[in-house]
């Protein structure tokens, strides 16, 4: 099992976590912080994204190309993401470069200027990256179904912001966001490799204990999800449909269950949806199933896509399949291949340092505590078929399920029609 996550807490609230696997001849790190899309207000929307570009465009010691050349010359790599309510700035090299790596980090993340002119360079890229969403409709059908399953909150909006959002964010704008949201206790270090604890706060504590305690963050506002069926019509060989309905928050203590069921449900080759859609009748190529989850709310959600004449057909073989979970109990051989797939992706995923680092992070972030591995894996063993019973029931409710389609569909009320059959 995996090792114990030492954890040191520096004056100011940020947490240092490391774990130890000293098996492994790299270590990865990441710098997290507790804020995300869903923190901004309607005329910030995308500036969590835009900072996570501008980190990497200059400090007061380097320029955006010393940045990119000293990963380079270490062998590593270093990289970013911003989610509804994390961002993340990671990295990960070679073990005897770790130094290296937590001196660069380190750096981007306490000292970038946020330059004028390289916000300028930017501004076009993430202008090309919002384009490229629109451009691929896989993508861009989960966007719609989010605006659809959530409305004006912003959990409804892309974590890429509007283009006229992103045409007006200037470097004091970029800045007073930044120091705004980027709170001493909203922030967390996580490492996970060949490290020693002590030396990472060593090196560590000093740099970040100058981050000051600012005026607090608004509260995240829980969103009421919405059953509408939202169409939107483009001239494409497939229908791309994205069906979402109830789901559970992060820490909701049902998730082990909804793991299982999502599983069940079409989280693999051999789940109901893969093949009764594909294997049995040929009517996609994709289709899966998958959860999203918050700190206060989610949404379990299916995707496929499909020839626009098997687009009504397939959307209601789909209903059949959330119908039949809801009414009968799965069998014991079911459970029990969705809870040994379960363990086997956990622990499979427990011999990657870049996986422990953000399991590591997301534990301390939402539950304040590192939790085993094997704590996770008894949950999963707990489950019982009457659990996945009762949380169909409690989760697929059809005036509670949002359906959003993005193709050559004109006509919404068919769709309307099976989806509120009751």
């Amino acid at each position: 099992m995996a090792a114990t996550v030492n954890k040191t807490e520096l004056k100011n609230g940020i947490r240092i976590l490391s774990q130890k696997m000293p098996h492994t001849r790299s270590v990865s790190m990441g710098v997290w912080v507790n804020v995300g899309a869903r923190d901004e207000k309607p005329a910030e929307s995308g500036l969590s994204h835009f900072i996570e570009h501008m980190i990497f465009k200059g400090t007061r010691r380097r320029s955006a190309y010393q940045i990119a050349k000293e990963f380079d010359a270490i062998g590593g790599h270093t990289n970013a993401f911003t989610t509804m309510e994390n961002t993340c700035y990671h990295g990960k090299v070679m073990d005897t470069h770790t130094d290296t790596m937590v001196d660069i980090l380190s750096d981007i993340f306490l000292n970038s200027v946020f330059d004028p002119q390289e916000i300028e360079k930017e501004r076009p890229v993430i202008l090309q990256e919002i384009k490229m969403v629109k451009e691929s409709p896989d993508e861009y059908v989960h966007l719609l179904s989010g605006k659809n399953f959530w409305g004006d909150n912003p959990l409804g909006r892309s974590i890429l912001g509007s283009q006229e959002n992103i045409i007006q964010f200037d470097a004091n704008r970029i800045k007073n966001y930044f120091h705004r949201l980027y709170q001493p206790d909203r922030i967390v270090v996580s490492v996970a490799g060949n490290v020693d604890h002590k030396h990472l706060t060593d090196r560590l504590g000093l740099a970040f204990e100058s981050i000051k305690p600012g005026n607090g963050i608004t509260e995240r506002i829980t969103p009421q999800s919405r059953g509408l069926v939202d169409l939107n019509y483009q001239d494409l060989e497939q229908v791309h449909i994205c069906l979402g309905t109830l789901g559970l928050s992060i820490k909701d203590p049902r998730r082990y269950a909804c793991s299982l069921l999502n599983t069940i449900l079409g989280g693999n080759m051999s789940s109901r949806l893969f093949q009764e859609i594909r294997e049995k009748r040929g009517l996609a190529y994709t289709v899966y199933s998958f959860t999203m989850s918050h700190v206060d709310t989610g949404m379990c959600g299916i995707y496929l896509a499909v020839d626009p004449t098997k687009a009504l057909e397939t959307t209601a073989l789909v209903l059949k399949e959330l119908d039949k979970l809801s009414a009968k109990s799965v069998s014991a051989a079911e459970l029990k291949g969705a809870v040994e797939y379960t363990k086997g992706s956990l622990l499979l995923a427990s011999e990657s340092n870049e996986n422990q680092m953000v399991r590591g992070a997301q534990n301390e972030i939402h539950f304040n505590r590192d939790i085993k591995l094997q704590e996770v894996i008894e949950k999963v063993e707990s489950v019982t078929a009457a659990d996945i019973l009762e949380l169909s029931e409690s989760l697929f409710v059809s005036n509670k399920t949002g359906l959003t389609l993005l193709g050559p569909v004109k006509d919404k009320g068919p769709f309307e029609d099976i989806l509120y059959r009751n």
